[in-house]
């Protein structure tokens, strides 16, 4: 598998989930285990070296990108969910999507002042969920090292806000 063939996996919706935007479905890039396996190696080699300690995941397929990326490089995972989902106290964070707003959150025991962190989703676009994931990092006292995503919409300006924001986050796009 490689660049192109991960790329052409992507199924383009349109006017979803309202008319006008056109969703990028990346689902079937983990139905195929070539192009998971590609894209856990892409992103394990450029965070090979940078002493992460846990991969977080934000929901939904965060949860699928990071835990397959922290099993293949032997890293514990969190999880970062949609508010009320979680049973356990924690911090919540709320941001703005390219179509409407919403909240996350993390138990507030989930990492410590010691641990180094990756954060993992499938998309970024405006970098509301990834400044938000940030946050709920930093409030656990944790170190935020990287953010790491399938498919960077940087039209959407989401990269450029997130490290605008703290040029020491590393932002990598596979796509």
């Amino acid at each position: 598998m490689d660049r192109a063939g991960v790329t052409a996996l992507i199924a383009q919706i349109p006017d979803y989930p309202l008319p006008g935007v056109i969703f990028k479905d990346v689902t079937p890039i983990s139905a195929n285990p070539d192009a998971a396996l590609w894209v856990n190696a892409e992103i394990a080699a450029r965070f090979a070296k940078s002493g992460i300690t846990h991969i977080v995941g934000v929901e939904a397929r965060g949860f699928i990108l990071g835990a397959s990326l922290a099993a293949h490089m032997h890293l514990g995972f969190v999880p970062i969910r949609k508010s009320g989902k979680l049973p356990r106290a924690t911090y919540r964070a709320e941001y703005e999507l390219e179509y409407g707003a919403d909240s996350i959150e993390i138990h507030q025991d989930a990492l410590t002042k010691n641990d180094r962190v990756l954060i993992v989703d499938d998309v970024l676009a405006t970098g509301g969920t990834a400044c938000a994931a940030v946050d709920l990092i930093q409030e656990c006292g944790a170190e935020v090292l990287g953010i790491a995503v399938l498919l960077d919409l940087a039209f959407l300006g989401g990269s450029a806000k997130v490290a605008s924001r703290d040029s020491r986050i590393d932002v990598f796009a596979v796509l």
